[in-house]
């Protein structure tokens, strides 16, 4: 029963976590806007959702390493791991090298807030209609 709960909320979860790790990007893009030379960095979410989910499966273990060698130790990512990170290409560049376009940077942190938000009040009414569902009459 455990393991049907977990397979069930395991898409929520992984989807929480990229989304949490692409506010930090996002963030530190934005702390580092003065920075000389610095290069900013997004994900493509999508690309890495399908993997955590499809890599991970129902049984929520999360991104896995792939292992080149059987002679390899097998091991699971690190959550706080920066997987897929990109560089951005800049639309025009600065001369101190540095890529960071703040509107860009202040509509995707935006627009992440927002769906990060939407998926915790998804993530909150499918747990209050399972709750719902557990309550005797």
């Amino acid at each position: 029963m455990i393991d049907q709960l977990e397979a069930a909320f395991h898409y929520h979860q992984q989807a929480l976590g990229l989304r949490q790790q692409r506010h930090k990007v996002l963030a530190s893009n934005i702390a580092n806007a003065d920075t000389p030379g610095y290069k900013a960095r997004d994900m493509d979410f999508a690309a890495e959702l399908k993997k955590a989910v499809g890599k991970g499966g129902a049984n929520g273990q999360g991104l896995a390493l792939a292992r080149t060698s059987e002679r390899h130790m097998a091991g699971q990512g690190a959550p706080g791991a920066q997987h897929g990170l990109l560089y951005r290409v800049p639309e025009q560049p600065s001369l101190d090298g540095n890529t960071v376009d703040m509107d860009r940077e202040r509509t995707a942190f935006a627009d992440n807030s927002v769906r990060y938000q939407a998926a915790l009040t998804i993530l909150n009414s499918r747990i209050q209609g399972l709750k719902s569902a557990m309550q005797p009459e």
